[in-house]
């Protein structure tokens, strides 16, 4: 599973309250059922973050570490394209044959398509799939294995109704809230180019901390003491994606991804013409330890994140270890947004942007 070892997307989501008491017994009433149950709906409940069979949810399968480490699994039941694509064309020309035609019509060939599910999906076996949790009770945040909004959206609607704890996915909101106690409206829409005014761009805070992270990772390394976690440095890799909109497409949104993207030409030119990093690979760096991921600034989400090698040798020891890097990943990136909250919103503020607009303007490029 993802989080046992590999690479892995990653949401992270602290929690409104601690877990009940009686968590385990909470989830245990919700645990998947028998796939051989499954009908025409499809099938969602928790199984242990061992493996999606395990339906039992106790401390032996489910608290790994010291952390609930589950699955919400989903089960269906579904016929292969193909398959039903051959019955029903099948059915349909037995159709033209037994009514002398050499077409069938619409709704003759809906019914086809609606018997063909209705007899053969319960001889299919059921499809499963998981999307990983762990919770760290010590310091009450969940971590999703997914970047993906829906299966985030079904975590949090099962928290809820099954725990009464809701897990809130970290945004530039929620990190705003939680660092200075004020909005997201707080942060101001920043220009990076000397040929571009941030009056009537998009409010898009996420593009900013990229953009401003790839700035000031070119600055100083990236450099940041993060008190109990030690100094740290940052960069920024490609394929690096620029927008202008939140909804740019086309044309509004390019990628670079050829060579060495940060000095490429064309990210200098989508700078300067007011593009913003919408994501980028990003490596983080603590002496030996070392972090990379993908970032989606808009969804505030990582993927391909993978942590720096272990030196524990048992299960669990490597599974704690494991999350530690994690907490350690999630106490990072709540560090450098405050840096970047704090140069764009202080007395600095009109400093920090002259400073990079020149950045942006005098970078070197190929």
């Amino acid at each position: 599973m993802p989080f046992d070892h590999g690479s892995f997307a990653l949401t992270i989501c602290p929690l409104s309250s601690p877990l009940p008491d009686d968590f385990l017994k909470k989830l245990q009433a919700a645990s998947a059922g028998k796939l051989e149950d499954v009908a025409e709906e499809p099938e969602i409940g928790w199984v242990s973050g061992r493996f999606l069979l395990e339906t039992e949810i106790n401390e032996t399968t489910s608290i790994c570490g010291g952390h609930l480490y589950l699955n919400l699994r989903k089960a269906e039941r579904k016929i292969p394209a193909s398959l039903l694509n051959a019955i029903c064309r099948r059915d349909e020309l037995a159709y033209m044959k037994a009514n002398e035609t050499f077409s069938v019509p619409r709704q003759e060939k809906k019914r086809i398509r609606e018997d063909a599910v209705k007899r053969n999906l319960m001889k299919m076996p059921p499809v499963i799939s998981g999307t990983p949790i762990v919770v760290d009770r010590a310091l009450n945040v969940l971590y999703a294995g997914t970047g993906s909004l829906s299966q985030v959206d079904q975590i949090v609607s099962a928290f809820v109704s099954q725990l009464g704890v809701e897990p809130i996915p970290m945004t530039v909101g929620e990190l705003m809230l939680k660092l200075f106690k004020e909005e997201a409206g707080a942060l101001p829409s920043l220009s990076f180019s000397k040929n571009a005014s941030a009056a009537g761009m998009d409010f898009t805070p996420g593009r900013d901390f990229l953009t401003w992270l790839w700035y000031y990772s070119e600055l100083n390394g990236g450099e940041l003491e993060i008190e109990n976690c030690g100094r740290f440095q940052v960069g920024i890799e490609g394929p690096l994606t620029f927008g202008f909109s939140a909804e740019a497409k086309g044309a509004e949104e390019s990628v670079v991804k050829k060579g060495c993207p940060q000095l490429a030409a064309e990210a200098k030119a989508a700078l300067a013409v007011g593009k913003k990093l919408k994501k980028a690979k990003v490596l983080l760096a603590r002496d030996q330890d070392v972090w990379t991921f993908t970032f989606d600034a808009d969804r505030f989400t990582f993927s391909g994140l993978s942590l720096p090698e272990g030196e524990e040798m048992d299960r669990e020891s490597y599974f704690a270890e494991r999350v530690e890097y994690l907490h350690v990943f999630h106490r990072a990136i709540e560090e450098y947004f405050r840096k970047f909250a704090e140069s764009v919103t202080g007395e600095t503020r009109a400093e920090v942007e002259k400073d990079i607009k020149h950045w942006a303007e005098d970078r070197e490029s190929f």
